[in-house]
């Protein structure tokens, strides 16, 4: 084997090495990325309330997502916005937030990621009517938090992405560590 071939055969070698290395990575998801997933969820929502004729709109004005807070295997989702109820030609805004820590949990059939078994950290609400912690309110608005992070998810895999072809292929397994959440083969 001359030197030409065997710098060939190195070089086709490295490259292949790369590959694994990048294949064998986990992916990444960033905090950034599932608030960015959230805010596009939340304008779904609203859009598919507006089509249905559902007289209520969300508009999600903050949102701060933690993963892995002090150390916990948790995501925690800081969301600041207003809910409105179009009524009898009014219309009635409330500004709300909230602070809710729940469990990511991979759904891989679906390639999807939801935040499942919601507690409540905070709540707040301000109105023309009401400004504070109004337990009923803050109850059901929970109730409606709980159900929408269990029905959309918080960040899609994407398909064009390896590490994503391959959770259709292998048991995949999501790890929470501070700041982002990994999905790693399973063990």
């Amino acid at each position: 084997m001359n030197i030409l071939q065997r710098s060939a055969l190195i070089a086709v070698f490295g490259m292949w090495m790369v590959g694994c290395a990048s294949f064998l990575n986990p992916l990444n998801v960033t905090e950034d990325q599932l608030e960015g997933y959230l805010r596009e969820q939340v304008t779904r929502f609203d859009q598919q309330q507006l089509k249905t004729g559902i007289p209520l709109s969300v508009k999600m004005k903050e949102a701060d997502v933690t993963v892995g807070p002090e150390g916990k295997e948790v995501v925690q989702l800081a969301i600041g916005g207003e809910v409105a109820v179009n009524a009898l030609m009014t219309r009635i805004p409330v500004d709300v937030f909230l602070k809710v820590e729940g469990t990511p949990v991979l759904v891989a059939s679906e390639r999807a990621v939801y935040i499942k078994r919601l507690s409540l950290l905070d709540s707040r609400i301000d109105s023309t009517f009401f400004k504070g912690d109004f337990k009923p309110v803050t109850d059901t608005l929970m109730r409606a938090v709980a159900q929408m992070l269990e029905t959309m998810p918080v960040y899609r895999i994407p398909e064009d992405n390896m590490a994503g072809k391959m959770l259709s292929l292998t048991d995949m397994q999501i790890k929470v560590v501070p700041g982002k959440l990994l999905l790693v083969s399973g063990e």
